[in-house]
């Protein structure tokens, strides 16, 4: 499967670039009491660490907030799906369970502050691009709302819109049946070449530690 950058955003965001990472035979379940613990060390320091009303200040939130800017999105009223997660956690809420699969990527999205996707290959068809979006890319998102993707920052297949780093669909979300897994992180403008690798690295580490199967492809796709 094949992922690649239109041009719609390379004009914006000329830097811009994805992480991708394809899994097989992965057994996602319910997270592991390791994990969970894991994760939830990690959101008692964060909380420690940071405040709800400097948030912005946050390495991550601050270049993407600027980077939807660029691409024509407001970031007061589309957030990041990192900054959401983060902002929720900030409020006291506590950390949202899923399956073994959703919850690495979410704990790395808060970690590192990027957007992260995860999506069930079974439910893909032909390559990935990712592309602003038409009025006609319209999908039901994970939150069971009717998502108008028109302008915004997405991820398609033959089929149309399936992700963004706003919110992603649920034709291709990953459940307890999922085996072969499509993760892609958005990397913001100012993230070193290195840096990226340190995170595909840290990540495929864990997400095969705690779910199986094989990572059988990694790529940094940029213009």
């Amino acid at each position: 499967m094949n992922v690649q950058l239109d041009s719609t955003v390379t004009e914006r965001l000329p830097a811009f670039s994805l992480g991708i990472l394809q899994y097989s035979g992965a057994s996602v379940s319910d997270s592991p009491k390791m994990l969970k613990g894991r994760i939830n060390y990690f959101v008692e320091n964060l909380r420690l660490e940071h405040e709800l009303s400097r948030l912005a200040e946050i390495e991550g939130i601050r270049e993407w907030r600027a980077a939807f800017k660029k691409a024509g999105i407001e970031p007061s009223r589309y957030r990041p799906s990192s900054e959401a997660l983060l902002r929720r956690l900030l409020q006291g809420n506590p950390f949202f369970w899923i399956n073994s699969a959703v919850d690495v990527n979410n704990f790395f999205s808060v970690l590192h502050a990027l957007p992260f996707g995860i999506y069930d290959q079974q439910h893909l068809t032909g390559d990935v691009t990712c592309r602003l979006g038409r009025e006609t890319d319209v999908y039901e998102g994970l939150n069971g709302r009717e998502v108008h993707m028109a302008g915004k920052l997405l991820l398609a297949d033959d089929k149309g819109a399936f992700g963004s780093p706003i919110v992603d669909s649920r034709r291709t979300c990953v459940t307890e049946e999922s085996r072969d897994l499509l993760q892609v992180i958005f990397f913001h403008e100012q993230l070193s070449a290195e840096k990226k690798d340190e995170i595909i690295g840290s990540v495929g580490r864990m997400f095969t530690e705690i779910n199986g199967g094989e990572l059988t492809h990694t790529a940094i796709v940029s213009p």
